[in-house]
């Protein structure tokens, strides 16, 4: 195996590793036709996971299986396709959707496939120097109803992160709708990813996806129902725990740099996380990463600071931090990608 996949000594993957215990799973259907009350309980509970793990396992949230079952389907036979066909929609540094098999997590190879696109493409035209954002799509005639899977799937997916923007509004005393205008321009930079992690000969020095906090606002995530791998770092003692998979459910991630983390000033923290690989199984998944504008200005809502709690975070460009973590994907640097920590106030 190639030296570029093997993590350090303390960041590889110990065998067997404990299953994760107590993880929040919350029904969303009291969502459907129910009582005010029911659904400011709802949002309490919503609120104390993202608290206190960072995530939460969600059940009973509408998405039609027939819809999640044909993104599936989509995402292997693309995965399935010949090398060439993959690699005639490959990505590049300068135009980072489509087909990746080379990216980085803090500086390392991961053991993993991928192809993202984003349902809202934005407009083509940029300097010389900017990132273009134009969705790659292999040809029909190789691969007939992808596009169209994928793009049925991502809507439901908008749909679900929208219901769930206003569960997590309400559990901050917010108006219900406070934090939709960030992603209501049509100019979002959500994506939808699918993974494909291979059997690996080595499956503990390497790691399908490398530990990290997500960057956006929230991560919906379809994991493998037959094939576990999503590890998170318990807070309690910093343990690495595997989150087995709950059938038909998605998992929740709270987002560290946008919107819940520093829009709710710490009231809120990412989990830390990371894939495992196995050598005997393949894994897929499929994460849709739910993001603001480019022109988003990030900082403490004005709602969360007081002189009790005040700002601690400085105000940045989401476009400009979202640039430079794609480029991050692309190769080892000589520095770690931007952190949160960076962006924290100094005393």
């Amino acid at each position: 195996m190639d030296d570029a996949f093997v993590q350090a000594t303390e960041h590889r993957p110990v065998s067997p590793i404990a299953q994760a215990t107590g993880v929040p799973v919350i029904d969303l259907s009291a969502l459907a036709g129910s009582t005010p009350g029911a659904v400011d309980a709802l949002a309490a509970e919503v609120g104390a996971a993202c608290r206190d793990w960072g995530f939460f396992v969600a059940v009973g949230h509408g998405v039609p299986e027939a819809t999640v079952a044909r993104a599936v389907e989509a995402g292997r036979a693309f995965f399935a396709l010949p090398p060439e066909l993959k690699a005639a929609v490959r990505r590049t540094e300068r135009a980072p959707l489509g087909y990746y098999d080379a990216e980085h997590t803090k500086n390392v190879r991961d053991w993993k496939e991928v192809f993202d696109f984003f349902p809202h493409e934005l407009p083509s035209a940029a300097p010389d120097d900017e990132l273009v954002f134009v969705n790659k799509w292999p040809d029909d005639a190789d691969l007939p109803g992808l596009r169209a899977a994928l793009e049925e799937y991502a809507a439901a997916m908008e749909e679900l992160a929208l219901k769930l923007l206003e569960l997590i509004a309400r559990s901050l005393h917010l108006a219900p709708n406070r934090l939709h205008g960030f992603f209501g321009d049509g100019q979002t930079t959500t994506y939808l990813r699918m993974n494909r992690y291979r059997p690996c000969p080595r499956p503990d020095l390497a790691l399908g996806l490398g530990r990290h906090k997500d960057s956006g606002a929230l991560t919906i995530l379809r994991q493998d129902d037959d094939v576990g791998g999503l590890d998170v770092r318990r807070r309690t003692d910093g343990a690495w725990v595997r989150v087995e998979p709950v059938r038909g459910s998605f998992v929740v991630n709270v987002g560290d740099v946008v919107q819940l983390q520093v829009w709710s000033n710490d009231r809120y923290e990412s989990v830390e996380h990371r894939a495992s690989v196995n050598s005997e199984k393949e894994r897929f998944s499929i994460p849709y990463f739910f993001n603001p504008a480019m022109a988003t200005l990030v900082e403490p809502l004005e709602e969360m600071v007081g002189e009790e709690n005040p700002s601690r975070y400085d105000a940045y460009s989401w476009g400009e931090f979202f640039r430079i973590r794609r480029r991050s994907n692309f190769s080892k640097l000589d520095v770690d990608n931007i952190q949160i920590a960076q962006l924290r106030k100094h005393k």
